[in-house]
């Protein structure tokens, strides 16, 4: 039952948040307040479902470490996209035609933390975690990512190759970044640093969803392969590549650290063993 605890008390905060932002769409400094009072009070929430259905200290989100580990997370996160970015614009696919908007930014950023937040809760924090408990890492890195990628194909313009890299980009990157830490404070940054990059700085799509309303004003055009088509970036081969290899360093610091958890095996009685009577 903690686990459908866990679920019913995140997607209430992630629904009830995203109404809310929602319904202020068109008015940037309210979508900020509204999305980053939702990111902030799923934290709390997570602590106190697990924390009560689990009875440990929840040490995936504890305080220390919080602000670098969002910190460097977010510097990873806008990197990687912006070397997403680069590629396609050296190949003449993404063009710039002046700045765009610092309000639209704005308000891409409570956007852009409310999804990050309540998703990696959810995803790394609820699911990752208790799938790994009983299978290992590998294989709840593959089964998590594969579910996250499955629940984009409901966004606008998805289609099964989007979801496919994002099950390989962020779902597997995200999930080795936790496996690495052992804390949700880097993918947390890391989902955020990249969509705001996306959205806020490059002004492309995010997953399908329109927001185009960044910084810089420009333009994606060319094949769907190297662009991402309507989905966005998110579907070109380069941020598969890219995500792919985040995910190898992610996973090569996991097991550096000793933090990759077996795949559990039945313990299998040996036949020659015997009973002992007491």
């Amino acid at each position: 039952m903690r686990v459908v605890w866990q679920l019913a008390a995140l997607v209430a905060v992630a629904m009830i948040g995203g109404q809310c932002v929602a319904a202020v769409d068109g008015n940037p400094w309210l979508t900020l307040v509204l999305g980053l009072l939702t990111a902030v009070l799923a934290v709390p929430v997570y602590r106190w479902v697990v924390g009560r259905t689990e009875r440990r200290p929840v040490t995936e989100l504890a305080r220390e470490g919080a602000v670098s580990g969002i910190g460097r997370g977010v510097l990873i996160g806008v990197a990687l996209f912006g070397t997403v970015i680069a590629n396609i614009a050296l190949l003449g696919h993404y063009e710039v035609d002046g700045l765009g908007t610092v309000t639209g930014a704005i308000g891409l950023i409570g956007f852009m933390a409310a999804a990050a937040v309540t998703e990696e809760l959810l995803f790394r924090g609820v699911l990752f975690r208790l799938v790994e408990e009983r299978t290992g890492t590998w294989i709840a890195l593959t089964l998590t990512g594969a579910l996250f990628g499955l629940a984009h194909l409901f966004n606008p313009d998805a289609d099964l190759w989007g979801a496919v890299a994002i099950a390989i980009e962020a779902g597997g990157m995200l999930a080795a970044a936790y496996a690495a830490t052992r804390t949700l404070w880097l993918p947390i940054g890391v989902h955020f640093g990249w969509n705001f990059a996306a959205s806020g700085i490059f002004s492309t799509e995010v997953s399908g969803n329109d927001t185009q309303q960044g910084l810089l004003d420009a333009v994606t055009s060319g094949p769907k392969l190297i662009t991402g088509g309507a989905f966005g970036p998110e579907g070109s081969v380069y941020s598969v590549a890219f995500g792919m290899v985040m995910t190898a360093v992610f996973m090569w610091l996991a097991h550096r650290r000793g933090h990759v958890v077996p795949r559990r095996r039945r313990a299998v009685r040996s036949a020659n063993t015997t009973t002992v009577p007491r």
